[in-house]
């Protein structure tokens, strides 16, 4: 498959509302630089489109995202990994977030890592049974760098944050209703269209310039952090350990961490 960020995130409209698919199945819609330009370029069309009153975001396949790319990222130095990887992820994010349509991530399948954090740049979600959502990014000897750490603590708590992040267990979709990660779990895909299509005829319907002041007053709650984000992951990816934790993830074998 060509590894074009336009043929690996789609945008589809239909009429009022519009989907954004992330189309990387064989590799778990892993994003790559490619995938981050396109869904930045994708943010900003939607931003502008007064026709456009709700957008949903998926993934094609079983899997919703299973994160960053790790053969994107694993060998970068670390002015690389500020550079290349952190900032436009970051910006990609924020687009997202920014957008004033409400913004529905339809979590089919595991939602991991840098998948996490994207899902939680939706103002809603929705989970399919099976699915599982976490952070294992200390597994590789990483954070999650894409402001994901605060974002997830904003929305279920420093404690249960502390509890995922650190760990780096990923929990359940039930779970993930029960910590407030979701908003909805749905049995299968049929169950989860059928929700989709309910609330989108109640998103359509709802005033847009209310739903574009409501966001950006949830936006203003925090100040954004990005830069700190950006220089520990960049430290980060020059340590003995990130190193171990990317060769052993490549291998199929457990790493073993040093404290280097």
């Amino acid at each position: 498959m060509s590894e074009s960020g336009s043929e690996q995130v789609v945008l589809e409209h239909r009429g009022e509302w519009a989907e954004i698919i992330l189309d990387r199945p064989e590799k778990g819609n892993s994003l790559t630089v490619p995938m981050i330009e396109r869904l930045t370029e994708i943010a900003g069309e939607l931003a502008g489109d007064r026709a456009v009153r709700a957008v949903f975001l998926r993934g094609r396949g079983r899997f919703f995202c299973t994160g960053g790319d790790i053969g994107a990222w694993g060998r970068l130095t670390p002015d690389e990994m500020a550079r290349e990887w952190i900032a436009p992820g970051i910006a990609m994010l924020r687009r997202i977030a920014a957008l004033p349509q409400p913004v529905v991530a339809l979590i089919n399948g595991h939602a991991l890592g840098g998948g996490l954090e994207l899902a939680l740049v939706a103002d809603l979600r929705i989970a399919q049974e099976g699915a599982r959502l976490g952070m294992p990014e200390v597994n590789l000897g990483m954070i999650p760098g894409w402001m994901g750490v605060r974002r997830l603590a904003e929305t279920i708590g420093v404690a249960r944050a502390r509890q995922m992040a650190l760990l780096g267990w990923p929990i359940t979709a039930r779970e993930a209703e029960d910590y407030g990660l979701v908003h909805a779990v749905v049995a299968d895909e049929e169950a989860m269209e059928e929700m989709v299509g309910a609330w989108r005829t109640k998103l359509c319907a709802n005033a847009p310039l209310s739903i574009a002041s409501l966001k950006a007053m949830f936006a203003g709650m925090h100040r954004d952090e990005d830069h700190y984000h950006a220089s520990v992951a960049a430290h980060l990816v020059a340590t003995e350990d990130c190193r171990e934790g990317v060769a052993a993830f490549l291998a199929k074998r457990s790493p073993v961490f040093n404290n280097r």
